[in-house]
């Protein structure tokens, strides 16, 4: 595949304003690389189970691009398991002046992630092989982040954890949940009593389909 598909194409810039997010041509043809070394990477390693153009689209890329109007401008993230690199690379993409530091703890997810960042020439992003309770990685990035972000990485409990001593004060961190449930809803109680208080919950359904999603934004305290 030379380039995203017309509908495709039409598809990423017309759900990314439903976000507020306009792509110049720049951030499509970064958009079309992606796309095209995550389905070729694909066929050797399981980066992700949607095999279809059109549904990386619509369910990695918009989805990812749905937490960028609560990203202050010029701010530090730490996307938190981040897999194949969502939502962290799309939002850097799309805002080249964010810090991004991703971090999985599968070599083969972060090899790609360094790939295409090198590919992409995505400067300020770094890529953190790992997880988030390594007591070294703790040490060395603990207060650097006013963002921490999740994307179906943990239950909410775990990820406000490990978010807690990577977020400088005042930070934010930014789950993104499908349809809360009474016991996640329980555990926004709890996280407010404890270090955190929750900033603004936002529910949604992206672009072009049915999947709903709710953003919850926790302040620590």
């Amino acid at each position: 595949m030379e380039k995203l598909e017309i509908e495709n194409k039409n598809l990423l810039i017309e759900g990314a304003k439903a976000f507020g997010v306009y792509l110049d041509e720049e951030a499509i043809k970064a958009f079309d690389i992606y796309l095209k070394e995550l389905l070729k990477w694909n066929q050797k390693i399981n980066l992700t189970a949607i095999r279809s153009e059109k549904g990386i689209v619509l369910k990695h890329f918009l989805d990812s691009l749905s937490v960028k109007p609560y990203l202050p401008e010029d701010s530090s993230a730490l996307d938190i398991g981040s897999g194949a690199g969502f939502p962290g690379i799309p939002l850097k993409i799309a805002r080249p002046a964010h810090q991004m530091t991703l971090m999985d703890s599968v070599r083969k997810k972060v090899d790609f992630q360094r790939h295409v960042i090198r590919m992409l020439g995505l400067r300020g992003t770094e890529v953190i092989h790992g997880r988030a309770q390594d007591r070294e990685i703790v040490q060395n990035l603990g207060g650097r982040f006013d963002i921490t972000l999740s994307r179906a990485f943990s239950d909410l409990r775990t990820f406000l954890v490990l978010s807690f001593p990577f977020l400088t004060g005042g930070g934010t961190a930014i789950a993104m949940k499908g349809e809360t449930d009474d016991k996640e809803i329980g555990l926004l109680a709890e996280a407010e009593e404890a270090a955190y208080r929750l900033k603004r919950t936002i529910k949604l359904a992206l672009p072009f389909g049915h999947f709903k999603r709710t953003i919850l934004l926790f302040e620590k305290i």
